[in-house]
């Protein structure tokens, strides 16, 4: 049998096993101006880097990349099996920027460098690259780092989930302002007076002449702690200074917030009128649901009550998704502020149960006007007395 029809038998069985819809190892040209952008004109083998458009000796321009295919060119090649083929063996997605180095090594030890593996070594390489050549000078933010003991367990906030929560701004500085109170444990009022005090000296430093803040004149915090502690963090964050409040999200274990527009919705509703019109108490249940019952007794009927919840859907943690969820979220309790100072003019303390996520209890703090709105007593769910507790006092004269 001639050879060219061995080959032409050959190719038959290969196509008849495992087709492909582009049997040439052609490349488009196109495709390889899409993969080298990505790729930044490095390998992407994590760890490698090489720059590809230039000898590594002589320093002569050229292109020494090499494009290496994640699953095989053949389905007997290095990944070649490895579940569902690509419908475009040479598409993109299946197509890695290496060095001629770390190619052979892929493809001589498939057993370590799996499909998967290499899919995140370029995930992570691209994603890479796409965040350093969107940076500009006007994209730097100041970080402020914020955590404290949650109970008995102690916050902690990955700075490389900030990175990417950030994105596309950058940091000025590394690691930020770091406020961390995980060693004192909120048991009482002196432990949170002492939690107040330190966040009040540590936060003036972050707008000190000079400082990161001044000179980002942009401001990103990240905070896990204590609604109490959350809501007095606020008070002390400058409103002349423009900040962006950032929120773990429960479904990816990140804080990178989700595009796109608010699909959230808030009501503010009456619960109750009290018999004494200045004393005044507001639920707010977003993160989980409060009931008057769950109130302390010195709530009594004298207190108007009121509560801001979620529109047509239940208080659940995993509601906010959207910066622009938080924004409305801001909109919805100035309105709230403003109808009970309307509805109540003689009010000169708010007592406020929340039910809230990190970013939303900064809010609460961050709002409010010191010359304008009422002192606010903050309470806090006590699981171990299955009720709430009074913590502290924000917006008084001497703040």
């Amino acid at each position: 049998m001639a050879k060219t029809a061995r080959s032409a038998i050959r190719k038959a069985k290969s196509s008849a096993i495992m087709p492909v819809s582009n049997p040439s190892r052609m490349v488009r040209p196109l495709t390889r101006v899409i993969l080298m952008v990505r790729a930044g004109g490095r390998c992407e083998f994590d760890g490698c880097n090489e720059y590809l458009l230039e000898h590594h000796v002589t320093l002569t321009e050229g292109n020494f990349a090499q494009l290496a295919h994640i699953v095989a060119f053949r389905p007997d090649g290095p990944r070649g099996r490895s579940g569902k083929r690509p419908k475009n063996i040479n598409d993109a997605d299946n197509l890695m920027v290496l060095c001629g180095k770390c190619h052979d090594l892929i493809d001589d030890h498939p057993e370590e460098y799996s499909k998967r593996t290499l899919q995140e070594y370029k995930r992570r390489h691209e994603d890479h690259i796409r965040h350093v050549t969107g940076l500009r000078p006007e994209r730097k933010t100041a970080i402020l780092v914020f955590t404290a003991c949650i109970g008995e367990q102690n916050a902690y906030i990955p700075f490389d989930q900030i990175l990417e929560a950030l994105a596309p701004r950058y940091p000025i500085a590394r690691p930020g302002k770091v406020i961390d109170l995980n060693a004192l444990r909120m048991e009482d009022p002196a432990s949170v007076g002492a939690g107040c005090e330190t966040i009040r000296r540590e936060v003036s430093r972050v707008y000190d002449v000079g400082g990161d803040v001044d000179k980002a004149k942009h401001l990103s915090v990240f905070a896990l702690a204590p609604i109490p502690l959350l809501v007095f963090l606020g008070t002390q964050l400058s409103n002349k200074i423009p900040t962006d409040l950032f929120q773990r999200h429960r479904d990816l274990e990140n804080w990178t917030w989700k595009r796109g527009r608010s699909s959230t919705k808030y009501s503010f509703k009456k619960i109750r009128d009290g018999t004494a019109p200045g004393k005044v108490a507001v639920m707010l249940s977003l993160s989980g649901t409060i009931r008057p019952r769950d109130l302390p007794g010195e709530i009594d009927r004298q207190y108007s009550l009121y509560e801001l919840t979620l529109s047509g859907t239940s208080p659940r943690p995993t509601f906010l998704r959207t910066m622009a969820d938080l924004e409305e979220f801001r909109l919805a309790y100035q309105d709230g502020l403003a109808a009970l100072m309307r509805d109540h003019p003689g009010m000169t303390q708010l007592h406020l149960f929340p039910a809230v996520p990190a970013p939303v209890a900064i809010l609460c703090g961050r709002e409010l006007l010191p010359k304008v709105h009422p002192e606010l007593l903050v309470y806090d769910f006590n699981k171990s007395k299955n009720n709430f507790t009074y913590q502290l006092t924000v917006n008084t004269h001497e703040q």
